[in-house]
């Protein structure tokens, strides 16, 4: 166990491709949309109710676009549950709704929107407000801080008590998302999904040896990456 109190970290992480989700009913809008914004550079997922979102690992998107009126659960609704649950709450929110009405879009923004646009909507302005969004998240979420331990996410360099830290492009992502989601046990198939380039074929084992690598490296930190037996890794206090 760790042995360090716990700490304010900042919850952010940069990949090497921001990752977008759409929840949208409607079929060919969310084709539309994610045909444009892949041809953007973004990795782009779609679920069609709000339930379905639940079901994916939110953690792992930097940006949900969300309708507010779907069968079941509303928009609303999925980003109150979000906002209100410390693992998802920095995920940045757009809504793309047609309830453009004054007290919609206040409520939007009420319940933590970080922009709000009314249907029917060009596809530019989408992907120019979903550029946006991302950028204010990139500039005020640019470090990860644990204590004496400093991940900058721009120059991508690992400090503990001012001293700077080797580490590989893989143990860096590695310790970013582990260190991001603070307490979030994530298994070692989600780890090569959200740290390995899907091109790349990796097993369990190479998981297990680049956690054994960064452990090696971060010191009096090392305790603090737990390991729960038959479920993955986590960053603990």
């Amino acid at each position: 166990m760790c042995i360090f109190a716990s700490a304010k970290v900042h919850f952010f992480i940069d990949m090497s491709k921001q990752r977008i989700l759409i929840v949208d009913d409607e079929q060919d809008l969310c084709d539309i949309l994610r045909f444009n914004l892949e041809t953007a550079g973004y990795e782009v997922a779609v679920a069609y109710t709000a339930e379905e979102a639940l079901k994916l690992n939110l953690i792992s998107f930097h940006l949900l676009l969300l309708d507010v009126m779907m069968p079941g659960m509303s928009g609303f609704e999925l980003a109150t549950k979000l906002k209100t649950d410390s693992r998802t709450a920095s995920i940045p929110i757009i809504f793309l709704t047609a309830k453009d009405a004054e007290e919609d879009t206040l409520y939007g923004f009420r319940i933590g929107a970080d922009d709000y646009v009314a249907k029917p909507f060009s596809v530019r302005e989408v992907l120019a407000r979903v550029k946006a969004v991302l950028g204010r998240s990139s500039q005020i979420n640019n470090e990860l801080t644990y204590r004496t331990l400093t991940m900058n996410l721009t120059s991508k360099q690992l400090t503990i008590d001012a001293e700077t830290i080797a580490l590989t492009k893989t143990e860096f992502e590695l310790l970013a998302l582990l260190l991001t989601h603070h307490g979030q046990v994530f298994s070692r198939q989600e780890l090569i999904k959200l740290v390995w380039p899907s091109d790349v074929i990796v097993t369990d084992r190479t998981v297990d040896v680049n956690i054994a690598r960064l452990r090696k490296k971060l010191g009096e930190y090392a305790l603090c990456i737990g390991n729960k037996l038959g479920y993955g890794y986590y960053f603990e206090s």
